[in-house]
């Protein structure tokens, strides 16, 4: 993980900040043909200010699906675990607003949390599979989500990252409420098929809580 002096560095650099800035506002992927249009640079300097900002745990990078020409463009958001101290809005403010939320309406960890998920803005290369739907949700959160034991209609996803470990330390039924509510928001996001059967917590030191799920057959009817 990169430290706070390495971001420091990263965003020294007066384009480079600016760069994470436009990913950071836009919301949604952006590609390099969208940056070097905005900024008037060229894509090889466009990448290596990219790289820096990837390396530095600022931005993140994904392939888009494939269109079947040429290789996968390369996709870049904010990456979740940005500190507020950037300018944008790092985990423990996203836990804050939550929090102020269940003082404010009385509302369950559970309840706030799934209706706490956005729904994305969808481009050409938003995934159809409620699966995928759900690990691209869960991703933009900051659990880095990963597939495993995907047999039938059951799926398990581990989430490798805890974004509120040390809040999840000091009150971990309220937070792990939180969490599958999250869970819950993100499976919405995919329809009605995909449902999420249980939250398995684990240490949020080592993280890889499990999050299990199953797929309702298809109503061809």
């Amino acid at each position: 993980m990169a430290t706070l002096q390495e971001q420091a560095r990263a965003l020294g650099d007066p384009t480079r900040h600016g760069v994470f800035q436009y990913v950071a506002d836009a919301a949604r992927p952006v590609d390099i043909a969208e940056l070097t249009h905005h900024f008037g640079l060229n894509h090889n300097a466009i990448r290596q200010h990219l790289a820096k900002l990837v390396s530095a745990g600022l931005v993140t990078e994904d392939q888009a699906a494939s269109s079947g020409r040429g290789r996968p463009r390369l996709l870049y958001r904010l990456d979740p675990a940005a500190e507020s101290r950037w300018g944008v809005t790092g985990p423990y403010e996203r836990l804050s607003v939550l929090l102020a939320e269940m003082l404010r309406t009385g509302d369950s960890a559970f309840d706030v949390g799934k209706r706490s998920v956005p729904h994305p803005r969808r481009g050409p290369e938003a995934p159809e599979d409620p699966v995928a739907v759900v690990v691209e949700a869960m991703e933009r959160q900051g659990f880095m989500p990963e597939v495993r034991n995907a047999r039938g209609n059951r799926v398990d996803v581990v989430l490798r990252n805890c974004p509120f470990e040390s809040a999840v330390l000091a009150d971990p039924d309220t937070v792990c409420d939180l969490h599958l509510g999250i869970a819950e928001g993100a499976a919405a996001l995919a329809g009605e098929r995909l449902v999420v059967d249980e939250l398995i917590a684990r240490d949020p030191r080592r993280a890889n809580c499990r999050l299990r799920m199953h797929l309702e057959p298809a109503n061809d009817t």
